[in-house]
């Protein structure tokens, strides 16, 4: 007995956690959850502290109070930008939203042929930085453009260009949401209307469009928030019409007045925050669209219902494809517009980028990295929030940390990487303008919709599995690796693909923080467009394209093997 009593001291006194009454897996889980929550205080918290507290001190590093947001205001040009920018995503959301809705209904509501197809291609801006339509309508509408006459005489590069690029950039983020929202319906209601003699369009003013209020409000946030922040489109297109992204920058690149382009990154912070506040209470709102009895709605056949959303679909769709399809085939042409022999010289990146094909290599591996570090990252830390008990107040607290990017632009959360990995008392800094820091900003910007992503696949595993393995005295690392992530793989598979393709086409959130070895292709066409290489700006925007779409083939093609060999416990 005493052999066995100086055994368990032995190993109480080898683990820290039981000295504090915790057991081994509590001490670990703990300290875990410890690690994640210090994660995303450096990457997310303190540096939007550091972007806050830098718009209330002068050059001199005083505190100046709101002296620096009276002067923004005092300034009429200044000021016109911040209009300028509530006026573009306004307008952007309201042209958005009923064509997105439309098409969405199409895909969904209707039985036209070739829904996949069209459903690809509306998503097809998805795989592309956002100034590639911008690119393309420079070499549709701009000074030597095929269709400039169109515009009678007006440009492209202001307003309307904008907008126009705006348009096509969020089009495929609004079309995602809406089709959720009017896949999921109640075939019983329709057939009682039917039974009453209610004609179409009152089923859809009452039925339908009630039925997806949800998702036309989150949409609209969507689009306005991704307008209102997006530093590509009007960096390219934008000639003298300012917006509050290109002030942002015009202030720390061009003008190093640091303290004014931290107060633009608050105000730039404020309508995307709003409208993630407004967001979330409305959807707190929503209620279940289908019960247990609900029969799933399935449209019947009319002919010439069909064909109008075939045509319809068609000619948005074909819109969409040209935003990115005449940039592409531009990057073939020998001298736009009057030398259109096909070429491959544009991709010969030394001509027009001082690191040549530098940066495309830095981008792949840059997003290889935040794939594959940001996957395990936020599917480990979904799970010690969702699954574990440790320290529910620090669980609690990683939980918000985790959901704050969504709310942050990438524009603003770059500037406050420079405020903070920059700063002079910080022993971080010696990571600035490395990939490291690259990685981590590209893993925080676009950690909450994998956070989400990763908690939804959790939730749909019943707890007993846990339940089980902790009366077996089985430690949840390992029901973590050889239960969960197997069950979850498909979950895991989106994730990493999601942070590959965001990595490949972010601007905004990357363009304060690049050195001279770590530019970005994103990065290096922005500065290719300023100088006047605008073709080879386009080959790069096509090479990230192809890049994204190849690993968005690979992982389907990958999704189909891994739910043929480890998934097939879902066959019946």
């Amino acid at each position: 007995m005493s052999v066995v009593a100086d055994r368990e001291r032995h190993v109480s006194a080898a683990v820290p956690g039981r000295l504090l009454g915790w057991s081994r897996e509590d001490f670990v889980a703990g300290l875990l959850v410890a690690l994640l929550c210090a994660f995303l205080l450096m990457s997310i918290a303190l540096p939007l502290w550091a972007l806050l507290s830098k718009s209330f001190l002068n050059a001199r590093g005083e505190f100046v109070g709101l002296a620096n947001y009276a002067a923004y205001f005092a300034n009429p040009i200044l000021v016109d930008s911040l209009f300028n920018s509530l006026f573009i995503a306004a307008l952007s959301t309201v042209i958005v939203i009923p064509m997105a809705f439309t098409y969405a209904y199409a895909l969904t509501r209707s039985c036209m042929p070739a829904k996949p197809f069209f459903y690809a291609l509306a998503l097809l801006p998805l795989f592309a930085p956002s100034l590639m339509s911008a690119l393309s309508l420079v070499y549709i509408f701009g000074n030597q453009g095929f269709l400039r006459a169109l515009l009678f005489g007006n440009t492209i590069y202001g307003p309307i260009g904008i907008v126009i690029a705006q348009v096509t950039y969020t089009f495929p983020h609004a079309v995602l949401i809406l089709v959720t929202a009017l896949g999921l319906s109640d075939g019983r209601l329709y057939e009682v209307a039917d039974a009453l003699g209610t004609s179409k369009r009152r089923v859809f003013w009452t039925v339908t469009l009630p039925g997806a209020q949800y998702g036309l409000i989150s949409a609209s946030f969507v689009v306005f928030t991704l307008v209102i922040t997006d530093f590509g489109i009007p960096k390219v297109i934008g000639g003298q019409y300012n917006v509050l992204a290109t002030d942002v920058y015009r202030a720390v690149v061009g003008q190093q007045n640091f303290e004014m382009g931290a107060v633009v990154g608050m105000i730039l912070l404020v309508p995307a925050v709003l409208a993630f506040l407004v967001d979330r209470v409305v959807n707190r709102r929503q209620v279940a669209l289908l019960s247990a009895r609900a029969v799933p709605y399935q449209p019947s056949p009319r002919t010439s219902r069909d064909a109008g959303f075939v045509a319809y679909c068609v000619i948005v769709g074909f819109l969409v494809a040209a935003a990115l399809g005449v940039a592409v085939w531009a990057s073939f042409i020998q001298y736009w517009p009057y030398n259109l022999t096909l070429t491959t010289a544009n991709y010969n990146f030394p001509r027009f980028e001082p690191a040549g094909w530098s940066p495309y290599f830095t981008s792949v591996k840059m997003a290889l990295l935040a794939s594959i570090i940001g996957t395990a990252v936020i599917f480990t830390g979904a799970y010690l929030i969702e699954k574990t008990k440790a320290f529910p107040l620090a669980r609690g607290l990683a939980h918000f940390l985790a959901m704050l990017p969504v709310a942050v632009p990438g524009l603003v959360l770059g500037l406050g990487y420079v405020f903070f990995f920059n700063a002079p008392w910080n022993p971080l800094n010696v990571f600035y303008a490395t990939l490291t820091i690259l990685v981590v900003n590209t893993i925080t910007h676009f950690f909450t919709v994998s956070h989400i992503t990763a908690l939804t696949a959790l939730k749909q595993i019943d707890k007993e599995f846990e339940a089980v393995s902790a009366s077996l005295k089985v430690p949840f690392w390992n029901t973590y690796r050889r239960v969960t992530v197997p069950i979850c793989l498909p979950a895991i598979l989106d994730i990493a693909v999601y942070l590959f393709i965001n990595a490949m086409t972010t601007v905004s959130a990357v363009i304060f923080l690049y050195g001279a070895h770590t530019k970005l292709a994103s990065i290096s066409i922005v500065h290719m467009d300023e100088s006047g290489f605008i073709a080879g700006a386009a080959a790069m925007a096509t090479m990230i394209v192809m890049t994204a779409i190849g690993v968005k083939v690979l992982h389907i093609l990958l999704d189909r093997f891994l739910l043929g060999r480890f998934q097939a416990w879902r066959k019946r």
